[in-house]
Order: C-alpha cells, then sequence, then structure tokens
C-alpha cells in the first residue's frame, strides 16, 4: 500500500472540495499503520439516465480509491431516487415508480461497470434499510436538523426567494439529505464523494454520523464536467455529452470537438496522465493533445487498439481528407431517384440517401456546395445535374457519407 502523503497527493487531483482535508491524511495513515481500508461511499440514484463523462468524474475517484486498497461502497439509491434529489435544482423533481427505480438500477450496475471494478465493490441498495423503516425512524431522523438550517440549502434558498412568488419546497424533498446521510450512518462511511453541488448532502452524513456516535465521513466534492460546448455542464438534453457505451470512433470523434479551453480540465478528471505533463503537452502542441486525450478517454473503455483505430480513422478522414473505412450503406430505390439510362438527379440522390430530409433541404446544400460524389470528389452545384449512379457510389454531404445501393 502507499504511504499516506502518496495516496493523498493522488487523491487530491482534480478535487474542489475535502472537508475536512486533515481527517483525510489522519483516516489515510490509520489505515496505512494497521492495514485496514477505508470505506468509500458513493452514491447513485437509478433515475435512468445514461452515463457519459460528466458521471464519471466521481466514479474515476471511487476507482481509484479501489486501486488504492480501499473498500469501495456503492449504495443504489432506489429509496432516494422515489424522492428524487434536489440539488442543484430549480424545481421539484418529477417522481418515479417503485418498478422504473428497480429497472434502471439493473442498467446502472452495467454502465457502472465500466469504469469501477464491481466485482470488488460492496452494492448495498438503501432500500435494505429504509424499507424497514417505522414512522417513529422517521421522526428521529427529522429531529435531527432544523427548518432554517435546511433553508440555508442554496437550492431551498433560491426557491424560496424566488420572485414574485416563490416556487415550491415540498416536503419530501426535505428528507432526501436526511436519507443520503443516513446511508453513510449505516455503511459507516470513512469518505463519501459527490459532486460540487452535493455537499450539503454530504455533510449532512457527518452531522448524522455524529448524532449515532460514529466517527463523521471526510467529505470529498469534484466539479462538475463541462461539455462539448465548453460552458455548460456535460448533459445529454443539450447534446454537448460523450457516452460511456458509444462506439470507439464516436467517443474520439467528440472528444476532439472540444475547445482547447477544455484540455487542461478534461485530462485532469478523466485521464491518468501525470498531473506535470498536463500543461507541457498542451504547450506544445494544442492538437497533438487534443488527439492523446481523446484517444486515452477511448482507451478506457474500448482498450489500446480501439483508441489506436479510432484515432487512424478520424486522421484519415479530417487531417488527410480519406474517406472512412467504414461507410453507412444508403439503400436507394431506383423509382425515389426516378432512374432512367443509369443517371439520376442529383437533388433527389441525396435526399434518398439520407443526407437530407427533404428534396428541398437536399436542393439548398447542393447549390451551397456541400454535396460531391465519388472517388474523385466531383462538387456538384445544379441540384438538377443528372449524375451517373451505380452500386457503391460514395455520396458525401459535409462530413456525412453514404455508400448508395440500388434497389428496385
Amino acid at each position: 500500500m502507499k504511504s499516506a502523503d502518496e495516496q493523498l497527493e493522488l487523491i487530491r487531483r482534480g478535487t474542489e472540495q475535502i472537508e475536512p482535508l486533515n481527517e483525510l491524511r489522519k483516516r489515510l495513515e490509520r489505515s496505512v499503520a494497521s492495514g485496514k481500508p477505508l470505506r468509500i461511499k458513493y452514491g447513485i440514484d437509478p433515475t435512468g439516465i445514461d452515463v457519459h463523462l460528466g458521471h464519471t468524474v466521481p466514479l474515476r475517484k471511487l476507482r481509484l480509491f479501489q486501486e488504492l486498497g480501499h473498500q469501495a461502497v456503492l449504495i443504489i439509491g432506489n429509496y432516494t431516487a422515489l424522492v428524487g434529489d434536489p440539488s442543484g435544482r430549480d424545481q421539484t423533481r418529477a417522481r418515479l415508480t417503485q418498478e422504473q427505480v428497480e429497472a434502471n438500477a439493473l442498467d446502472y450496475l452495467k454502465q457502472v461497470s465500466k469504469v469501477i471494478d464491481i466485482s470488488k465493490t460492496e452494492v448495498r441498495p438503501n432500500g435494505e434499510w429504509f424499507g424497514r423503516f417505522s414512522f417513529l425512524d422517521v421522526l428521529s431522523m427529522t429531529s435531527k436538523i432544523t427548518v432554517q438550517r435546511m433553508l440555508e440549502r442554496d437550492d431551498f434558498s433560491k426557491r424560496f426567494r424566488a420572485q414574485p412568488e416563490s416556487i415550491p419546497i415540498y416536503l419530501h424533498e426535505c428528507l432526501y439529505p436526511l436519507m443520503q446521510g443516513h446511508d453513510s450512518v449505516e455503511i459507516r462511511a470513512d469518505v463519501e464523494l459527490g459532486g460540487s453541488e452535493q455537499l450539503f448532502n454530504l455533510m449532512m452524513g457527518r452531522r448524522l454520523q455524529e448524532a449515532a456516535g460514529q466517527e463523521p465521513q471526510v467529505c470529498l466534492t469534484l466539479p462538475i464536467l463541462r461539455g462539448l460546448d465548453g460552458i455548460r455542464r456535460m448533459g445529454k438534453s443539450l447534446g454537448n455529452y460523450v457516452g460511456v457505451g458509444e462506439a470507439a470512433g464516436q467517443q474520439f470523434g467528440k472528444a476532439m470537438s472540444i475547445p482547447d479551453a477544455l484540455l487542461q480540465e478534461w485530462f485532469e478528471l478523466l485521464t491518468d496522465l501525470p498531473t506535470d505533463e498536463i500543461p507541457q503537452l498542451i504547450e506544445a502542441n494544442p492538437m497533438e493533445a487534443k488527439k492523446r486525450l481523446s484517444a486515452e478517454i477511448v482507451r478506457f473503455y474500448h482498450g489500446q487498439d480501439g483508441a489506436a483505430t479510432a484515432r487512424d480513422e478520424w486522421e484519415k478522414q479530417f487531417s488527410r481528407k480519406e474517406d472512412p473505412t467504414d461507410i453507412p450503406e444508403a439503400v436507394i430505390s431506383r423509382a425515389a431517384v426516378q432512374f432512367k439510362d443509369g443517371k439520376a438527379v442529383i437533388m433527389r440522390v441525396v435526399t434518398a440517401a439520407g443526407l437530407a430530409k427533404s428534396n428541398g433541404e437536399s436542393k439548398k446544400k447542393v447549390q451551397e456546395g456541400a454535396v460531391n460524389i465519388g472517388p474523385e470528389r466531383q462538387k456538384i452545384t445544379d441540384p438538377m445535374a443528372e449524375i451517373e449512379l451505380t452500386d457503391g457510389l460514395i455520396i458525401r454531404l459535409g462530413r456525412h457519407l453514404r455508400r448508395a445501393k440500388l434497389v428496385d
């Protein structure tokens, strides 16, 4: 096992806050001396979200703790998900049914196992204890915090002060931080991980552990990963995400699209590249740094061969201006393109190939000079031009390509 100082240096990389830092150091020293691993808690609510790179930031930190010899404890919030985490929300979350939650939990474990070693993880659904709670247990839990303290919470405070009239804060939402805190009591957590907006919930764990006579956990928060646009947090609804389940080429291409300003952040939060090497790599050649970053991300999910192939395909298409190896086939009906004497109108071909939604859109793209065909990349600007249409003809619209397959 590494020394406490060596572990702390690795743990602090990319973290936003460790509260309190001196307690983490003491626990690591005690762990090294006794050989007893720390219990590292991370909770996920199975709300049906596809895991993307933004979700992996705390998961990667959990994986690091595993590699350092500590015990990862993954809380599947099948009961907290029924309440809905209000963290960072300016309105009440939609309630899920128990059936939805249970179905989502199975999918979550499959996705999460791409990041952490699930075989060495203690997986605990919090319904294990909340399912046995009586009304007296709920009363006891709610007596551990005041309404005034709950309203200090940033998201509740903003809702309460909202004008012209306050946005509702439902009582069940106030149970969420208490439930998350009680999870820490049940599993006797030493450290809990969470996003930066989770600090209130994590600190609740400390409060409830102290009330239960336990040594309070250390709270470790991680920054929110900015998405492909370089501005907003990564999110599927914003379209600025990279999914952990996406194909290698798709992951590589998306990562290559980020602005240079994100390189340092993504290297620190999404790779294991030594911290002191990152600025040098970026400063020396930002484009090469971006290729290295993209390859590191792909390698984690698809292996070294997957990363090498994805990089080669990207360079083939965008650096060497060659067509990729795998081009989607477009089944084109001869009737749809008014095929005659081996020829067809380019505008209709582009639409039939699925590169445009309508002939009107296709006409516009052709007139803009965005369409070319064949090995010579013949550019066509007349939407009514007739082209030789054969099986295997490559039709290009910008970065999108199709290989023609003619049918009657």
